[in-house]
């Protein structure tokens, strides 16, 4: 099985997954942006593409890593990743989905109030280039194509988690972490995916 994390930025994707990933057994997280940024690196400015995701060649090697990693590993495959593309949605998971694979696709919705509250407390103001896209992510992901929305205004990251487990029928071994250790687990996930870019 595949969990799809979908969202704007700031809605809490990346803490999501990995709390999933903490209580699921067998799990993996999966991070198409790392394939995007590797891309970003290798093409010269003269020809590069603001959004990563507008390369064909991306959507096609997600797909195809998906594909196989899906074929081969045994467990649940955790993806967050934001896409507001219907195109760029069907490239990828409408394809998977086409393949037989099984996709359960979530995206975590919020105001654009607690958005810029989260993206502050990951130290990028109005000005980031995550902020400028919280208008076109909010639009773009009330389509019906990026159903089921999961209202995260008011929830927690391990509500948001357990939301998720509930919908997609799976069972979570139970958080024994205490405050302490849970907020150093989120602080080294938010550590861990700072993009300098």
């Amino acid at each position: 099985m595949i969990i799809w994390i979908n969202g704007a930025f700031g809605s809490g994707k990346t803490q999501t997954s990995f709390e999933l990933h903490r209580r699921l057994k067998q799990s993996y997280v999966y991070d198409p942006e790392k394939l995007g940024f590797s891309m970003r690196s290798m093409i010269p400015k003269e020809i590069a593409k603001e959004d990563f995701q507008s390369y064909s060649l991306w959507r096609e090697y997600n797909y195809s890593m998906l594909k196989y990693v899906a074929a081969e590993y045994k467990g649940v495959i955790i993806v967050p990743m934001t896409i507001v593309n219907p195109e760029y949605f069907e490239d990828i998971i409408g394809k998977l989905r086409t393949d037989g694979l099984h996709i359960q696709h979530y995206t975590l919705m919020a105001s654009k109030h607690v958005l810029q509250k989260r993206l502050r407390s990951r130290a990028e103001g109005k000005s980031s280039w995550a902020a400028k896209q919280i208008d076109r992510c909010r639009e773009g992901l009330a389509d019906q194509i990026f159903k089921e929305h999961i209202d995260t205004d008011h929830m927690s990251i391990e509500e948001a988690a357990e939301t998720i487990a509930s919908k997609a029928n799976l069972t979570l071994e139970p958080d024994t972490r205490g405050r302490f250790r849970k907020r150093a687990d989120r602080l080294l996930v938010k550590l861990k995916h700072i993009r300098i870019c």
